[in-house]
């Protein structure tokens, strides 16, 4: 449905919204900011990072502050940026389940 309203001398056409407020969509939601989603909630996280060398698993967190290294073989697995810690090549990671 669209309804046309006279102002002055001129006819604006409106529409519906496209999508319902109430019930807005994953992508919407992870776009905006943290604080204005319908359910706040971080964008931080833990994941398990697997060491290229020595397969170890050590738990490091997405927004490290500090380097860290491997607990088997001393390798650094991660390092800091701005903001998300930055993981080193070769290794991979996985999100932790949320509790």
């Amino acid at each position: 449905l669209q309804f046309l309203y006279f102002i002055g001398h001129i006819y604006i056409k409106m529409g519906f919204f496209d999508s319902d407020l109430r019930y807005p969509t994953v992508q919407s939601e992870r776009r905006k900011h943290k604080k204005r989603r319908l359910v706040q909630g971080p964008n931080s996280y833990f994941m398990d990072v697997k060491c290229a060398s020595c397969f170890a698993i050590t738990t490091v967190y997405s927004h490290a502050t500090t380097t860290v290294a491997c607990k088997g073989c001393s390798e650094v697995l991660s390092r800091p940026t701005g903001g998300k810690a930055k993981l080193t090549e070769g290794s991979s990671f996985r999100k932790k389940a949320d509790h």
